[in-house]
């Protein structure tokens, strides 16, 4: 049974062509001109391609990073599938589309909003310690930690959740069989695809680990040992016979049978450390999600083990009462109160934060107004420099190779996840046979308490490594509602950077009032107290705000921040969809734009 097809919203193919127009008022609004056209990123908005990364829609709304992946969350919608349904396709469809980002052998969050019940249910597949793990794993005799032990190679490997999550998920909530949800990734990973651009970057990048394993060697790498070239075609048989055996046979076809021997055999083999053990004894977590207010909205975002939630809540309470409105989101100001806030959030997390299921976490206090009105008091009107902060540790290193997707439909219903094996194709090392790359979170935990990870993010002890602890995250699914509606839900991937992208679109769109896609278009800052950088991605800031940041302490450096956000906002009796044009993902609603027609976005998937 297919979705009732909507007639309305054809005409809003022309608000790209007004795109200019909407800027000069939006500018006009702020009392600015260039400089704020160029910091918030519409100087070349005008000029990017905005078809398949916007949609508008009243049945349903996709956004993905992956062309296959939206389009497989779509076919169960239009099946009579619900929400649920289309995540599980999207979640199996991404495992085979960006096994650079995420995958079967990785795990994540989701959030999930009922319309009928107004409940929020946040699901934690996140990846665990191995049994056999100590706190000082990756430590020498000397208790110097050894580089790239824990990224790299078997070692790296947690305990993964992402088959146990989504099965969950699906087996309490969905409608369709678990055969239709996994028959789009199937096909997926049998016929395959041509190699885009990210994939191809990513596959250069990591070839040398790659070949290091041979079953990763065979399936990511050409028979002269090459990575794949974008434009090639990239099949992954092994894979297909994997998801083939989960949909026969659901958790017991990952966690036991064939599939569990091929990893098992490859631990003892490797010297990893994952049991039989630990793959039974996996356990998916359905948590209350964190709450926190932000002027009229409320704001429902992930809960430890992701220090997003809570880092999200923080930031916005710092910044509620700043006259953000009356700056200007491109004012130095404006960067400055925003920076700050980011800065002590970060502290913070060193400080208090980890799995709470092992550590006593004051999330309350944390997340309090009455905490946010007392720091309020002490943010300062120069950059503070990292020992000027409370709780100065340093933070543990987290990949941000990741990936977001969120799905909502014209009852209110909402699923926004994010999922991971971490860094660029996880620890490197493929199951032989099953095809599946393993993750690399174990490197998420800290190494050694104050030690910095590959991202620079610090943490203490109470995110250090014990038996079946999940490491502390960024990722934060959110979803920000307004007298219990939903108004808007996203995520992304980039590791710390995470929870900053995302607080960066939220004032976009609900402080500035800026539209959709030039909320998430616009330019990204970061700051993440160590190391004491202000990032902001290229171009840059405006020479002259550039500038004024210096003069107040900061240390501007250019560097992408990596996310990808992936939102939805309902507007009205409309769902508006937008993929972060950064990136090479696909908004898909039912009425509007029609891809068919649109001869430059390349068909995933080779005809038969």
């Amino acid at each position: 049974m297919r979705l009732k097809r909507s007639p309305g919203w054809r005409a809003l193919a022309g608000m790209a062509g007004r795109a200019l127009v909407l800027v000069a008022v939006l500018a006009a609004a702020f009392g600015c001109s260039v400089p704020f056209l160029r910091e918030v990123g519409y100087a070349t908005l005008a000029q990017g391609e905005r078809n398949g990364h916007e949609a508008f829609g009243r049945d349903y709304m996709i956004v993905t990073q992956g062309e296959a992946s939206s389009r497989a969350a779509r076919e169960m919608l239009e099946r009579g599938g619900n929400v649920v349904d289309a995540a599980a396709a999207a979640s199996f469809a991404l495992a085979v589309e960006r096994p650079q980002s995420t995958g079967l052998g990785g795990g994540g969050f989701m959030l999930i909003h009922w319309a009928t019940s107004g409940e929020v249910i946040a699901v934690d597949f996140r990846e665990t310690a191995p049994r056999r793990a100590t706190e000082a794993l990756f430590q020498d005799p000397a208790g110097r930690v050894i580089p790239g032990l824990s990224t790299e190679g078997i070692r790296a490997a947690a305990v993964p959740g992402l088959v146990a999550g989504i099965l969950a998920v699906h087996g309490r909530y969905g409608k369709l069989p678990r055969r239709d949800v996994l028959a789009p990734s199937i096909r997926l990973a049998r016929r395959g695809f041509r190699v885009y651009p990210h994939l191809a970057q990513a596959l250069l990048a990591r070839a040398q680990a790659l070949r290091r394993f041979p079953a990763a060697r065979a399936t990511f790498l050409k028979a002269d040992g090459t990575p794949y070239r974008e434009g090639e075609l990239l099949r992954q048989p092994d894979l297909a016979r994997t998801l083939e055996t989960i949909a026969e046979r659901g958790t017991a076809g990952f966690y036991a049978g064939w599939v569990a021997d091929a990893l098992l055999a490859q631990q003892r083999e490797l010297n990893g450390l994952i049991t039989r053990d630990d793959l039974e004894g996996y356990q998916v977590r359905f948590r209350a999600p964190v709450l926190g207010t932000y002027r009229d909205y409320q704001i429902v975002s992930m809960p430890l083990p992701s220090a997003g939630g809570i880092q999200l809540v923080e930031i916005l309470n710092l910044l509620e009462a700043q006259p953000l409105g009356r700056l200007g989101p491109s004012a130095a100001e404006t960067i400055h109160s925003v920076a700050a806030a980011m800065q002590q959030s970060f502290a913070d997390r060193a400080r208090y934060l980890g799995d709470d299921d092992f550590v006593r976490v004051p999330v309350a206090g944390l997340t309090s107004k009455a905490y946010a009105r007392a720091l309020s008091q002490r943010l300062p009107a120069r950059a503070r420099k990292p020992w000027e902060l409370e709780g100065d540790r340093p933070l543990p290193p987290e990949g941000g190779e990741t990936t977001h997707f969120t799905i909502a439909d014209r009852w209110g219903n909402v699923v926004s996840s994010t999922q991971t094996i971490n860094g660029w194709f996880g620890s490197g090392v493929v199951v032989p046979g099953a095809g599946f790359v393993l993750n690399n979170e174990m490197d998420d935990f800290s190494a050694k308490p104050g030690m910095p990870n590959k991202f620079g993010v610090v943490s203490d002890r109470q995110n250090a490594i014990a038996p079946g602890k999940r490491p502390l995250s960024s990722m934060a699914p959110t979803l920000v509602r307004k007298n219990g509606r939903p108004v808007l839900a996203l995520g992304s991937p980039a590791g710390s950077r995470i929870i900053t992208c995302i607080a960066l679109v939220a004032l976009n769109y609900l402080q500035f009032q800026l539209p959709l896609y030039e909320a998430v278009a616009a330019l990204r800052y970061h700051h993440q107290w160590r190391p004491d950088e202000l990032e902001v991605e290229p171009p840059g800031f405006a020479p002259e705000t550039a500038r004024a940041l210096e003069a107040l302490g900061y240390r501007v450096v250019n560097r992408d921040s990596g996310c990808k956000v992936q939102a939805v906002a309902v507007e009205g009796d409309r769902l508006h969809g937008v993929s972060d044009p950064r990136g090479e993902g696909l908004a898909l609603g039912e009425d509007w734009p029609p891809l068919a027609r649109d001869p430059r976005r390349r068909a995933p998937i080779p005809p038969d």
